[in-house]
């Protein structure tokens, strides 16, 4: 049974910085797809980042919102995808969702969180003065 454990939310300023992390247990994945998607409240989910890996080569994907802000990462040996996240706005503010797919996803599905296969419980960030 595979989990995904989310951490890393909290509250910061406008401009501030944090970092989410997203950690499997359960298996690992040779190759995979991991999404991080946000909902903000009386809005729909979107997603914000996704990487690919298959092999020794991986992708990583941002919306036009969060590019040159975010950063996404895999760390192989910890299991582990990273969120970084920089000069955040109060825009940003929203329930932060990791998902993993066990397979590399063709870049058409990466947007559309229905391609995944596990979800973690989801982790708050909160931008504000």
């Amino acid at each position: 049974q595979v989990q995904l454990v989310e951490s890393g939310g909290g509250l910061v300023q406008p401009g501030g910085s944090l970092r989410l992390s997203c950690a499997a247990t359960g298996r690992t994945f040779d190759s995979g797809t991991v999404g991080w998607f946000r909902q903000a409240p009386g809005k729909a989910r979107e997603i914000v980042s996704a990487i690919r890996w298959s092999g020794g080569g991986y992708n990583t994907h941002y919306v036009d919102a969060v590019k040159g802000r975010f950063t996404i990462a895999r760390d192989k040996a910890k299991n582990t995808v990273w969120l970084q996240m920089n000069s955040l706005k109060p825009e940003d503010t929203a329930v932060y969702y990791c998902s993993a797919a066990t397979s590399r996803l063709i870049l058409s599905r990466v947007w559309d969180g229905s391609n995944y296969d596990y979800w973690g419980q989801g982790t708050q960030v909160t931008v504000s003065s």
